[in-house]
């Protein structure tokens, strides 16, 4: 289940508009909106801390590990680091479409390969020329 389902599912269950929801959370109703039809996603932990808090739920529940390895990319690199991870993710998750490994092993998967991908960009740091380097 993706975050847009989650997120609505959570919503309808304690009974909240997305008005509602978006003024808990101190954001306007069209972000709610947009997360709900999945054309956007949270661009920092602390607005999903907040929608879960108003949710009574946990992050975790909400974004599921993959997600939470975008937006943790987004905060830590920018928008080129969440592509970067996203595609990351797309493929590892295909590896995982005929496979039999439980959730608890499909995440420990992703946290290595998270691990591994922030390890090569920190790496790579002393290998960028100072012009580039910010």
């Amino acid at each position: 289940m993706a975050f847009k389902d989650r997120l609505r599912d959570m919503r309808v269950q304690a009974g909240i508009t997305q008005k509602g929801l978006a003024s808990a959370v101190g954001i306007n109703e069209r972000s709610i909106q947009n997360y709900e039809l999945g054309t956007r996603k949270p661009n920092n932990m602390e607005v999903v801390q907040k929608i879960a808090d108003a949710l009574h739920t946990t992050t975790e529940y909400l974004l599921g590990s993959e997600e939470t390895f975008v937006i943790e990319a987004h905060e830590k690199g920018g928008a080129k680091s969440a592509r970067d991870v996203n595609e990351l993710v797309s493929e590892v998750t295909a590896l995982f479409a005929g496979g039999t490994l439980d959730e608890n092993a499909k995440e420990g998967v992703m946290a290595a390969i998270n691990r591994a991908y922030w390890d090569a960009k920190e790496k790579n740091k002393k290998y960028t020329p100072k012009k580039y380097c910010k």
